[in-house]
């Protein structure tokens, strides 16, 4: 049992293998890099004191819960940067052909059961990169707080696009300022009919708070991370904040935001 206050968090994704094609006149070599991309968003909510567990893009297939006992065991999962396929094409499905869990089934029934699910933006976050992060027509889809296009839904924004909180008591956000630093692009969504518009990108979402069954769904639709966010963000003085206090608010599943 966790002390009371702290939220039980499981952060999937985020993490990357580079492979690359070196060509040097006649001769040409290959080399691999792994990459995570999450450092200061673990180290904001682990400073804030919540248990945080980490499964990496690769280690879905073998660490991610497949029973609703493993879930219970978290009060929050954040997505950040991982398509739905990574739970759909597991190692049983997708190398031996076996019947297996709907991990994103699981998930979803989790949430309506007092789960708090957080989706954070990126190339394979909601719809993304040439649609290929499948998640509108995931399970996952009927409990997120907006709408996913089924295009490509990233929006591109080199010069910089600076949020507007239109929320600015709402207890997520933890009490940060309204001026937040630019980011540099998003995940184009709608928020659902009911749900909360904390935070916007221009005339889209950025930040979409909501309520499902007993359970409690967030989307971020920009990254915690580069390249969408830069190091002016990512240095924020009130990143930490920010962030602790959204996983906080997705883990509150009693009045007054205390489990």
């Amino acid at each position: 049992m966790a002390p009371k206050g702290t939220v039980r968090v499981l952060v999937v994704g985020e993490s990357w293998i580079k492979h690359t094609i070196h060509m040097k006149g006649f001769d040409v070599f290959h080399s691999t890099e792994y990459e995570e991309g999450g450092g200061e968003f673990l180290a904001a909510i682990a400073e804030a004191g919540h248990e945080v567990t980490y499964v990496r893009a690769h280690e879905v297939s073998s660490q991610f819960p497949t029973t609703a006992e493993a879930l219970a065991a978290f009060d929050v999962v954040v997505l950040s940067d991982i398509g739905a396929n990574t739970f759909l094409l597991t190692d049983e499905t997708f190398l031996r052909s076996e019947l297996t869990v709907n991990r994103l089934e699981l998930l979803a029934d989790w949430v309506r059961g007092g789960g708090g699910l957080i989706m954070v933006g990126g190339y394979m976050s909601f719809s993304g990169i040439d649609a290929r992060a499948r998640f509108g027509w995931s399970p996952l889809a009927p409990v997120l707080p907006v709408e996913i296009l089924d295009i490509d839904d990233r929006v591109e924004k080199p010069e910089g696009v600076t949020p507007t909180v239109h929320l600015a008591d709402h207890e997520v956000l933890g009490g940060v300022p309204t001026e937040w630093p630019a980011l540099l692009g998003y995940n184009r969504v709608r928020p659902k009919p009911g749900a909360e518009l904390v935070a916007a990108v221009g005339d889209d979402p950025l930040l979409v708070v909501d309520r499902v069954g007993a359970g409690r769904t967030v989307a971020f639709t920009s990254d915690f991370a580069p390249h969408w966010a830069p190091p002016a963000f990512v240095g924020w003085e009130h990143y930490r904040t920010l962030w602790a206090s959204i996983v906080s608010w997705a883990g509150a599943n009693e009045p007054g935001g205390e489990r």
